[in-house]
Formats: C-alpha cells, sequence, structure tokens
C-alpha cells in the first residue's frame, strides 16, 4: 500500500538525488568549451583601423629567462617604437625635449599650438609596455597623440623599468615627478593619463597620493589599464588571440608582472590598484575595445570607480584590440579617442 507519506519521501529523494553535489562545482559553472569560429573585421571601420584589426598576430609567445633578455626584449622593441614615434611627431607637428625632474629622465611634448584653456596646465604621461618596454623616446607615443589632439604641453616619464630595477621604481619615479610638478603646478591643473601598465601606475600614483596625503591631479585618463597582474578578468579568457597585438596574458606579459612584482603578492594595491580603495579618486575617462584583452579590467575598474561614488566615464571602440587606438595618428579612432579624453579634462580640470 502508497501513502502519501511513501510519495513526499520518494520526492523528497528524488530532489536529494538531482542535486548537484556539494563535493563537486558543476561542470556549467566551471565554464564551458567554445568551439572555432572565423572572426571577421567589421565594414563599419575606418580603413586605417581596418588594417590594424586584419593583421596578422605577431610573435607573442616570449619567455626571457633572465634579465639581459629581457633588455634585449625591450630594446628590438624599442628601435621600431622609436622609428614610429619620430614619425608621428613628424606628421603631427608635436616638438620633443628631453628633461630631468626630480632626477627621473622624461620628455617634454609640445604641439604647434596650445589651446587657451591649456595654457596653465600640464598634462604627465606614464607609457605602457608591461613596465619593462618602452623607456626613452619608445614611450612617447601617446603623450604625442595628447599633444596633438589635445593641444596641450605633455610631459612623458622616462621611469626605470623592470630589467634595471623592479617595483617599487616605476611607481616612485612616477610620484616624485608628480610631486615636483606640485610645487609650482596647482593639483586641479594636473592631469595624468597612461595605458596598459601605464594606466595602472596612473592609478597607483592616486592611492600613492591618499596615503601618503599629496594632493591628487584634478582629473585621470586611463587606457586598458593593468589594474590586476594576475590573470583575472573574462576578456583574458574570451579575447585570448582574439586580441592581436597583446594576444595572451601566457605569452610575455606574465612573465613581465613576476618580473615587475619582484616576489610580493599580486593582490598589493599599489602594484594591482583594482584591490585599493578608490574611493575619492579624481574623475577618471577609461578607455577599450571591444578585442582588447584588457577590456575586463578596463570594465572591472570603471565599475569600482562607479561604486565608489567617483566620475567615470568609459569609452570602447568596435573591433580594437589592446591600446590599438594609439598606433594610428591617421586613423579617424585615434583622433575621436584623445579628442574625447581632452574633453573629458577640460570639464574636471581647473584652468
Amino acid at each position: 500500500m502508497i501513502t502519501t507519506r511513501h510519495i513526499f519521501l520518494s520526492a523528497a529523494v528524488l530532489a536529494l538525488m538531482l542535486a548537484p553535489s556539494t563535493a563537486q562545482t558543476p561542470a556549467t559553472e566551471r565554464g564551458r568549451e567554445i568551439p572555432g569560429y572565423f572572426l571577421p573585421v567589421p565594414d563599419d571601420l575606418s580603413p586605417q583601423t581596418r588594417a590594424l584589426v586584419a593583421a596578422p598576430i605577431g610573435r607573442w609567445d616570449i619567455h626571457p629567462k633572465n634579465i639581459e633578455e629581457w633588455k634585449e626584449l625591450a630594446a628590438g622593441l624599442g628601435v621600431r617604437a622609436v622609428a614610429a614615434t619620430r614619425a608621428m611627431r613628424e606628421k603631427l607637428g608635436v616638438a620633443i625635449e628631453p628633461t630631468t625632474i626630480a632626477g627621473v629622465k622624461a620628455f617634454m611634448l609640445t604641439p604647434r599650438t596650445i589651446a587657451p584653456e591649456n595654457q596653465n596646465r600640464v598634462f604627465l604621461q606614464f607609457h605602457g609596455g608591461a613596465y619593462v618596454t618602452g623607456s626613452g623616446e619608445a614611450g612617447t607615443r601617446e603623450g604625442i597623440l595628447m599633444a596633438a589632439f589635445g593641444r596641450a604641453k605633455v610631459i612623458s616619464v622616462d621611469y626605470r623599468t623592470s630589467s634595471d630595477a623592479p617595483y617599487p621604481a616605476a611607481l616612485d619615479d612616477c610620484v616624485a615627478i608628480y610631486r615636483e610638478l606640485l610645487k609650482t603646478v596647482p593639483a586641479q591643473r594636473i592631469g595624468v593619463f597612461g595605458s596598459s601598465a601605464g594606466g595602472g601606475l596612473t592609478m597607483a600614483l592616486v592611492l600613492r597620493g591618499k596615503q601618503d596625503g599629496f594632493a591628487l591631479p584634478g582629473a585621470i585618463a586611463l587606457g586598458s589599464p593593468w589594474v590586476d597582474l594576475a590573470k583575472t578578468g573574462d576578456t583574458f579568457f574570451t579575447n585570448n588571440f582574439v586580441d592581436n597585438f597583446q594576444v595572451s596574458y601566457d605569452g610575455y606579459a606574465k612573465d613581465a608582472a613576476i618580473l615587475y612584482a619582484n616576489g610580493r603578492d599580486f593582490k598589493d594595491p599599489m602594484l594591482s590598484p583594482i584591490y585599493g580603495d578608490f574611493t575619492g579618486f579624481p574623475p577618471a575617462i577609461l578607455t577599450s575595445g571591444t578585442r582588447d584583452i584588457s577590456l575586463s579590467q578596463t570594465v572591472k575598474a570603471h565599475r569600482k570607480l562607479r561604486q565608489s561614488g567617483v566620475e567615470a566615464a568609459l569609452q570602447v571602440f568596435e573591433a580594437l584590440s589592446h591600446v590599438q587606438w594609439t598606433l594610428n595618428p591617421d586613423a579617424p579612432e585615434t583622433r575621436e579617442a584623445f579628442e574625447e579624453i581632452a574633453r573629458f579634462f577640460d570639464g574636471h580640470m581647473q584652468r
């Protein structure tokens, strides 16, 4: 004889049988396999940007074994970058002058014309390059674009890279120049910007300012900022090999993170600013692209800034990979990106 009680017990047993095991995470929660697919180049990009997006993936799986090999890598990349930045300066009419500020090497970048609103302002640029490349003129590319399209004077900081001195050398250099500027320029007239590692340094500068009690810049601009040295963020996986510039975290980026950290915990906010307190940060504009391997890190930084009560804008360009809006001065997307940044700075900095 089957009773109502038996039916309830059977239902309970069935529910236990169907419930996911607590001893092992279900496969659907761990993730899923994505089949291979063809990725076309969007038709609505400018011809200049289409060429960047369509470019084949270059050499990426590089793993230097010692400091000498890191220096060789940086030197090889630097030769090509210097040639590109010199051509860019000539095309855009930006003058360069090497200088030293607070004992740190830098470059003064001056456009043909400085906009009236920027006459009393200074913009400080921290270059990218995974903290290990981009030394010398090679690191001035983004500063040149900001000087030209923002019509502003830019100081590009030639900070020490990891092959010479790991953390905290780069951040110390950036802080030293910024604090020297504060002696003659009000903080609200200083804008700080950088992409990739330069974006990470920009955020770390603000965290250091909050920690040490010096005045924070009027506004900051973060291009695909490296806010977590670890492989965190959805697009490190979804845009793996979709990004044809950075390509994969598992190339030299991972090794460069280890080199820069020099044995410290990646979750130290001065290394990975996403773990810091963003309360009181200056207004920020963040830039990325839909194929950028660091898009998720950019989005996470933007959301945390907003959650912390900070005014923050996010611009994301169709199909662009890591920092590709800084590569071609002829691309309309490049001009658009930097004009947006310049407008944001103008809206939040003191004249």
